[in-house]
């Protein structure tokens, strides 16, 4: 089953898939992770490779080699059953095979090992991961706008995503957080982000470490009235996140995204009735004119003009 669930999840998602897995990165990192397999299977340059096969053929795997593949294979498969998105099926499964490199191509020849982990630390400096572009209704806070919108109207309920850029379970996380966004996005509770890999002083203020080791990061906090509610995950007394999946069943049943949206869509109504009643005030309406009445003494004397004659 650990392995059935990422392949399932990824033939359901392939069409969507697809595209992001066509970009420059990952088409690299596709090659990175199979560059040892090449290696050893490539005519003309496995003859050349040391090997430890009875049988000497160095175009083959060695039982080492084999043994290394399925440890890391089985970690892999670990990693996975965790994992959200196909976007984290994939990281992983790329993170632990350019692993599964390092160790066989050290194994090998350490001087193809050097190489190769140089490499790998050349692209890890100067490749990021492509960002999600897809739709969203979030607001982007900084360190100079995120406390005045917080308290801006204390009726709005505001859920914000403490996230870095660097970080791969944000990366991983932004399509599943634009999507609550998109359904339960309403005047009364809105969804708004800050990247506090860039805004030093938001964690800080907000108690949110960027440290890879604290385990904070994507953190989910609601805001009601301006003030902290509740947050996910949880930090213990030695200021390490307490272990939380951040999967869409999850959010809903954590922060009441149900119970929140629907008190939040009534206060959308009352802000329609009160606009309406302030664009009835500022255009009073048109009095009707009034028919004139009819002048009965008038009328009385052409009456007795007419018996006169």
């Amino acid at each position: 089953m650990a392995l059935l669930t990422p392949l399932l999840a990824f033939l359901y998602h392939l069409p969507q898939v697809y595209k992001w897995l066509l970009r420059p990165y990952y088409v690299a990192s596709l090659f990175m992770s199979i560059a040892f397999l090449m290696v050893r299977k490539t005519p003309g340059v496995c003859e050349h490779l040391s090997t430890q096969r009875e049988d000497g053929n160095s175009c083959d795997f060695d039982w080492r080699e084999v043994e290394i593949l399925m440890f890391l294979s089985a970690i892999v498969m670990m990693k996975n059953r965790r994992a959200i998105t196909v976007e984290q099926h994939v990281g992983n499964i790329i993170l632990f095979s350019k692993v599964a490199n390092v160790i066989l191509f050290f194994r090998l020849d350490i001087r193809m090992g050097l190489l190769y982990l140089t490499l790998c630390i050349v692209f890890l400096m100067t490749c990021k991961p492509p960002l999600y572009m897809g739709p969203e209704y979030i607001k982007y806070f900084s360190d100079k706008t995120i406390d005045d919108e917080l308290e801006k109207d204390g009726r709005v309920t505001w859920i914000v995503e403490f996230f870095a850029n660097w970080s791969p379970e944000c990366q991983s996380f932004a399509s599943v957080y634009a999507d609550l966004s998109l359904k339960y996005n309403c005047a009364g509770l809105k969804f708004g982000k800050v990247d506090i890999g860039r805004y030093g002083e938001v964690s800080k203020k907000y108690k949110v470490s960027t440290s890879p080791l604290s385990k904070q990061l994507p953190s989910l906090v609601l805001f009601q009235g301006g003030k902290e509610v509740m947050r996910r995950p949880q930090v213990d007394k030695k200021g390490r996140a307490v272990s939380w999946s951040f999967t869409e069943e999850n959010i809903i049943r954590e922060f009441n995204l149900n119970e929140l949206y629907q008190k939040s869509k009534k206060l959308s109504k009352t802000k329609g009735e009160k606009a309406e009643k302030a664009n009835d005030s500022q255009f009073p309406p048109v009095p009707e004119e009034e028919e004139p009445e009819p002048d009965t003494n008038a009328q009385e004397e052409e009456s007795e003009s007419k018996k006169d004659k």
